[in-house]
């Protein structure tokens, strides 16, 4: 039976995405930090889907946490034919205020990580008949974002990534996509350290997590390239390929930079 690899699978975006999966009858392998939580939703696959779920507890801001996954997963799925990688988050301030160190961290997790694990299983994911990749993005990766800088230009890197892999990949049986979802009500805000007024503003444009995982799963299986859920989204993202980029750093500025 063909497994889905989900990483960051515990809650939000991955754990909705994981359950779509198990949906459409992929058996899963779950990764994230929270052993309750993934064996938790590890029951609820086997409940509600009837479909099989490992999980596998680890930090993966570790340096060597792609090699331990892929490892794992090899011994776990007899086919691998989609992986996930959905692990990430943002840290919202002041380029020069905030932790180097936890910067750090942030971009291991966020641009490391996928590519790691996506070259550690590229043979493996070549074995399946037909085989997908989804990584992860954010609208944040189609213009530079003061006080999110440094995560709007992770998924800037995921984003550009994702693109040049599809085409490297585009005669073979794998197809490469990418997620760029919006504001959604996930623990990102509260990850992120973002204020209770921000979080408000942001609250009234977002999408829920099982929205954008039907979007994902939905574009990702028709091997579709870029997936932006939400019309609010796709326009937004749209136009900054239109508006000069002073203007388009200057609005999104105005939108975070007055809550610091």
């Amino acid at each position: 039976m063909a497994y889905a690899l989900v990483t960051g699978a515990s809650r939000g975006i991955g754990r909705a995405i994981a359950l779509l999966l198990a949906q459409r009858g992929y058996d899963l392998l779950l990764v994230a930090r929270s052993e309750d939580q993934l064996t938790n939703l590890a029951l609820e696959v086997g409940t509600r889907h009837k479909r099989q779920a490992h999980v596998l507890a680890t930090d993966l801001a570790a340096p060597a946490a792609a090699e331990t996954v892929a490892a794992w997963a090899n011994q776990q799925a007899d086919q691998l034919a989609i992986l996930v990688n959905n692990a990430g988050y943002g840290l919202w301030g002041r380029f020069e205020q905030l932790s180097l160190t936890e910067q750090q961290n942030m971009m291991q997790l966020n641009m490391h990580l996928p590519v790691a694990l996506t070259h550690a299983l590229l043979l493996t994911l070549h074995k399946a008949p037909k085989a997908y990749i989804l990584n992860v993005a954010s609208t944040a990766a189609y213009q530079a974002v003061p006080s999110l800088s440094l995560y709007a230009a992770s998924k800037a890197f995921l984003l550009s990534f994702s693109r040049g892999l599809r085409y490297e990949l585009k005669t073979s049986n794998i197809s490469v996509t990418c997620l760029s979802p919006g504001a959604t009500t996930t623990s990102f805000a509260d990850r992120a350290g973002m204020g209770a007024e921000l979080q408000a503003t942001a609250n009234k444009v977002s999408m829920t997590p099982e929205a954008v995982a039907l979007a994902a799963v939905n574009g990702l299986l028709a091997g579709e390239a870029e997936i932006i859920p939400g019309v609010l989204n796709k326009v937004s993202a749209g136009l900054t390929s239109l508006v000069p980029k002073g203007i388009v750093e200057k609005i999104a500025a105005g939108i975070y930079e007055k809550y610091l």
